[in-house]
């Protein structure tokens, strides 16, 4: 077996009732098999409640104005206080760290809805590095991969080497990396839809080459999203299944700042904000750092899961989208702050539009299918 995380992965530490936020809230816990039947054994009082507390059919926490209903007031788990960190199910014990299973490969990592994590990925400063190990341990789920399709997930891999490779180029303005990525997962998938599978080796070699320069784009590609493009965007934001209520209110406070008022005003704050914090400032290697963070983030979380679906191009553009829409956010936030904004702002907003996406396979699949709808119109 293989084994990738990324570097800071083994810095997290949960910060309790320290966190700004809590997990236990917004979304349900589903419970692991193994857990279910240690819980149907407590016995006593608080055996009682555990029972109680439990959808027995649906296999999940019983929840109080949407907080799960073992979330004391200070944001504690009474679980955890009564029985220990042992007796707490796999959903609980393993968040914020994921893993994606691929064959004979495990990859690690954290999730950015958690804010804790979120703090670790956005205040690094230097380019992400992924650690890789093997042993001799023998797949436990090997026959639920019989059918895995191994060259193109072979060719993803290289692929994602790529476009790392693209990412972490210091030397090219963020925004036409971003670009050039999303160039590249198009012309692999285009390769995947008309079956010319080989020639998708091609493609990454031709990136490889480039070494990241952007000559290959047009300049349609290396524009901006219009106000007309966003407020597409945004309503399609507005038709997503809402976990919590924060993120309505930061839809709410978005519309009115950026796009209510009409383009002429929307054109004008953005390249205020641009000049000021964005892309074009003297904060602009700080402000690129911080999407390159984001967009490393959601291509290693992501990308390769397209041996499953065969939606290469859908894996890179929700990568872009979700990096826009938080600088998008954030320069909401900047403006209701008097034209101010912080990290923690940044790190805030990044969290909660994580955690409306990670954690909805509803929302994450009308997403994908929007953009993969979107380029077919290109």
């Amino acid at each position: 077996m293989r084994y990738i995380k990324p570097h800071y992965y083994d810095e997290f530490n949960c910060v309790a009732e320290n966190c700004p936020d809590t997990c236990c809230a917004g979304w349900q816990i589903v419970i692991d098999e193994e857990a279910l039947e240690k819980y149907g054994d407590v016995k006593g009082e608080f055996g009682e409640r555990l029972k109680a507390s439990i959808d027995w059919n649906e296999g999940t926490f019983r929840q109080n104005n949407r907080r799960c209903c073992f979330l004391n007031e200070r944001n504690l788990c009474d679980l955890y206080t009564q029985l220990g960190e042992e007796a707490l199910c796999k959903t609980c014990t393993m968040y914020p760290r994921h893993v994606e299973e691929f064959a004979d490969l495990r990859e690690y990592s954290l999730s950015l809805s958690c804010p804790a994590a979120a703090k670790i990925i956005l205040e690094c400063q230097e380019p992400t590095r992924f650690s890789v190990y093997e042993n001799d341990e023998p797949d436990e789920l090997e026959e639920e991969f019989e059918d895995f399709d191994y060259l193109m997930f072979t060719q993803l891999e290289d692929g994602r080497e790529v476009i790392f490779n693209i990412l972490q180029n210091r030397q090219m303005d963020m925004r036409k990396r971003m670009a050039l990525v999303l160039e590249m997962a198009k012309k692999m998938q285009s390769c995947v839809d008309e079956q010319r599978l080989f020639d998708v080796d091609e493609v990454i070699e031709a990136y490889r080459k480039q070494q990241g320069e952007a000559e290959s784009l047009s300049e349609e590609n290396m524009a901006g999203k219009t106000y007309f493009s966003r407020c597409k965007e945004f309503s399609l934001l507005l038709r997503l299944e809402r976990l919590r209520d924060e993120w309505s209110q930061l839809l709410e406070s978005a519309w009115k700042i950026l796009y209510e008022k009409g383009e002429k005003d929307y054109l004008v704050l953005k390249e205020e904000f641009d000049k000021e914090v964005g892309y074009q400032s003297k904060q602009k290697e700080a402000w690129s750092v911080l999407a390159e963070q984001l967009m490393m983030f959601f291509v290693y979380t992501y990308f390769c899961g397209a041996v499953y679906d065969d939606q290469i191009y859908s894996k890179m553009a929700l990568a872009v989208f979700c990096t826009e829409w938080i600088e998008e956010l954030v320069m909401a936030r900047w403006a209701l702050q008097g034209k101010n904004i912080t990290k923690e702002d940044y790190i805030q907003i990044s969290y909660r539009l994580a955690r409306e996406i990670e954690h909805s396979d509803v929302n994450l699949n009308l997403l994908e299918e929007w953009l993969e709808k979107e380029m077919e119109e290109r």
